[in-house]
């Protein structure tokens, strides 16, 4: 029974050049002298280093822990001495760096110890943690952490899993050999993400220029007796690859702008993400390679198995690139970016690496006036208006921009491949996105020092009402307490002597100033004169004066009366 298909708005057919890559078998890659392994390789945070110069490290061993609710962790690619933690240049046409762990090979490509899991007597939430630590990654371009999106949504379970092995770009044709050379492994891995989501059905949609891939997997789902599980080839259209518009074939279902897909029972995951699934739950082995594609400008184009953190250099050297190379770019033609060098890492996200020179692309032809044809928007797969977008961004006006929804567009590059103009439109809406993600960023940064000063002046007052509040409470405490003794002193009884009144803070500070200078007249009065033995007869006389006068003024002032 034929599957019915649908169609996506807009797509394009641009040359394939794919059969040149597809001639040969995956080949394996011989160890460089180095790996550079960026430690931050996937969409959310950045993993933390979990090694030190000097250190040996097995093949498997992870090196960066994930951080947060979206990372994924990272690991050695192979045995060997870990020469550095330090800034990288990372695979971006930006050229800047990131934190990087550089580990020098011993040639042993020795493992360390593996857990595998049974991944059908295993919760889902365990089954998730243990890829999150495998370093789990889509490796269909996106390179979102799996373990978020293997969770099944609000209802608990999925109607339909997708497995995208359409590969619409051209050049790239490392699922294409995937699905022909490892289709039964691919299938295990289908299986445990089936578990995980409780998927009723699974939908496997390839282009129908791969009838090699095609017979491949439908053999397997053959030969596994799994049910609900259907390779379903589809027309060759770019960009069919695109996880909404593959869904729109397979389903009929159009996710509108600002909905997920899984509201409405589908998820969508590569085939390459598929076997990497199998290799960590059946076999232990973290992430740490992929299939890679080494195409265009070169004598020998094909597939290669390659280790992450392998030079880009390094690999292409086995395909023969021709003296006029003068550029990679990682990916393919249309969504690709040009490399800061020839010496860059291979990532997770890398599934090709096309060799360029000028007469494989030559330079585009000047830049022209838009004249609103039109063409764009019939081109573009998400529906929307790129030429309207085109003059927002242009004239740096990113909130009209957004309101023709920016964020739509998965920068395909159909809008720029039928734009008579010879308009780069997709480099304008990347220089927005930019533009529009760094404003947000500074305008969370001022939000969050404008909150803290809020806070800091909130503390204090706060402090201050407190203060006051027990100053109040105390005083109304002393004087709660100065009530209650007075009105608890009973009345003095007929015949009885009232009580007398305690004496005052003053009259006792009083009293304690005059004990303490008759206490000092007392001591005075008892110490002898020194030096009074054997005195002249009229020192005696003199000192005898002295003391009659002494004793005479007291008595004196007594009689002296009061003016």
């Amino acid at each position: 029974m034929l599957r019915k298909l649908f169609k996506f708005h807009g797509g394009v057919k641009p040359q394939t050049n794919k059969t040149q890559s597809t001639t040969a078998a995956i080949a394996a890659v011989p160890l460089p002298d180095r790996l550079v392994i960026p430690l931050h390789q996937a969409v959310g945070g950045h993993p933390r280093p979990l090694v030190q110069p000097g250190e040996h490290v097995l093949k498997g061993q992870r090196i960066g822990g994930a951080d947060g609710n979206l990372s994924s962790a990272v690991h050695a690619s192979t045995s060997g001495i870990v020469r550095d933690v330090a800034q990288a240049v990372m695979p971006h046409t930006s050229g800047l760096t990131t934190l990087s762990v550089i580990i020098e090979p011993d040639g042993e490509d020795r493992w360390c110890e593996l857990e595998k899991v049974n991944y059908r007597s295993t919760p889902p939430d365990e089954l998730r943690d243990f890829l999150r630590d495998a370093g789990v990654v889509g490796l269909g371009g996106a390179v979102f952490p799996s373990y978020a999106k293997l969770k099944p949504g609000k209802e608990g379970k999925l109607k339909t899993l997708v497995i995208n092995g359409a590969e619409c770009e051209p050049f790239i044709t490392c699922d294409d050999m995937l699905m022909r050379e490892r289709a039964s492994d691919m299938l295990k891995g289908i299986v445990a993400m089936r578990y995980m989501l409780q998927a009723e059905e699974v939908l496997i949609g390839i282009e129908d220029n791969k009838p090699e891939a095609v017979a491949s997997v439908q053999a397997a789902i053959r030969a596994s007796g799994e049910t609900g599980i259907e390779a379903v080839a589809i027309p060759t259209r770019y960009p069919a690859g695109g996880a909404k518009q593959l869904i729109r074939v397979l389903t009929g279902i159009e996710v509108p702008h600002g909905r997920r897909s899984t509201d409405f029972g589908v998820q969508c995951f590569n085939v390459g993400t598929a076997f990497s699934i199998f290799e960590a739950l059946e076999h232990g082995r973290p992430l740490i390679s992929r299939l890679v594609t080494v195409a265009g400008n070169v004598t020998a184009p094909r597939n290669y198995d390659v280790l992450i953190g392998t030079p880009m250099d390094h690999l292409v050297r086995l395909a023969g690139p021709r003296p006029d190379t003068d550029r990679y770019i990682m990916g393919g033609p249309m969504m690709g970016v040009r490399m800061p060098g020839f010496d860059v890492p291979v990532v997770k996200a890398t599934n090709c690496v096309l060799v360029g020179s000028p007469a494989l692309f030559p330079a585009p032809p000047p830049e022209m006036p838009c004249i609103r044809c039109g063409e764009c928007a019939k081109a573009c797969p998400a529906d929307l208006a790129p030429f309207e977008m085109y003059w927002f961004s242009r004239s740096k006006n990113f909130g009209k921009a957004q309101e023709y929804h920016l964020f739509d567009c998965i920068e395909c590059g159909c809008c720029s491949f039928v734009c008579p103009s010879h308009i780069p439109l997709v480099d304008y809406f990347r220089f927005s996105k930019s533009e529009i993600w760094s404003r947000e960023r500074e305008k969370e940064s001022s939000d969050g020092a404008r909150d803290r000063f809020e806070f800091k002046n909130f503390r204090q007052e706060r402090e201050k009402q407190e203060k006051a509040e027990k100053l109040a409470a105390k005083a109304a405490a002393t004087r709660e307490k100065v009530a209650t003794e007075g009105a608890a002193t009973p009345a003095a009884a007929d015949g009885e002597a009232a009580p007398k009144p305690k004496p005052s803070a003053t009259d006792a500070k009083r009293a304690l100033i005059e004990a303490a200078m008759e206490k000092a007249r007392q001591q005075k009065a008892q110490v002898a004169p020194k030096n009074t033995d054997h005195l002249a007869p009229d020192v005696e006389a003199d000192i005898a004066a002295i003391d009659a006068r002494r004793n005479a003024a007291p008595a004196r002032a007594a009689d002296t009366p009061d003016a």
